[in-house]
């Protein structure tokens, strides 16, 4: 029995990486790739040469300009951000859009939403330099709202009686703060 023969040319002329006309037309059209990408090299270089021999910035003289203005006033942007917070978790609990259960839950995503990113903007924005006496209330407020919220997040409501005294030491604390504020 005599075995078939197979002509490489036949079975291999549909794939285009064995045609040389393909390949030469392929080569011509990207061609400009090269050139183009020489060029916007040259540019990042010359970039990131002007970047790193420009002058750098002249600083303003000490006390000309305030660029911290909790650093003139620790106590009013401490009481500045307690207020926003507070204000905050007050206008997201108290929202009403219906009896709806998706609009509840909406309310209280946002309640809970208001808490974490109040404490942590207390914690980021209460200066260091803020008096003993209000920062520690300032941050037993973060501290109590974050617990707060962390136990709605695992389903606790405000009809637990821990989660009630959670809310109700936080209101007190808040009130406190505010005090302390005026």
């Amino acid at each position: 029995m005599s075995e078939p023969t197979i002509d490489p040319d036949e079975t291999y002329r549909d794939y285009p990486h064995t045609s040389d006309a393909g390949a030469v037309s392929r080569r011509s059209g990207a061609g400009w790739m090269a050139p183009v990408a020489l060029v916007l090299s040259l540019l990042a270089a010359g970039a990131a040469g002007f970047s790193l021999f420009k002058p750098a910035p002249v600083a303003a003289p000490p006390g000309v300009f305030a660029a911290n203005p909790a650093a003139d006033d620790p106590k009013a942007a401490a009481c500045r951000a307690a207020g926003l917070v507070a204000d905050g978790v007050s206008l997201q609990s108290r929202l009403t859009l219906g009896p709806d259960p998706v609009a509840l839950e909406t309310v209280a995503a946002n309640t809970r939403l208001a808490m974490v990113g109040g404490a942590a903007y207390l914690r980021d924005n209460t200066p260091s330099n803020t008096p003993a006496e209000l920062a520690e209330p300032i941050a037993l407020m973060a501290t109590q709202l974050q617990d707060a919220a962390q136990h709605f997040f695992v389903g606790q409501t405000s009809s637990v009686p821990e989660q009630a005294d959670r809310l109700t030491a936080a209101a007190a604390t808040s009130a406190q703060v505010a005090g302390l504020c005026k």
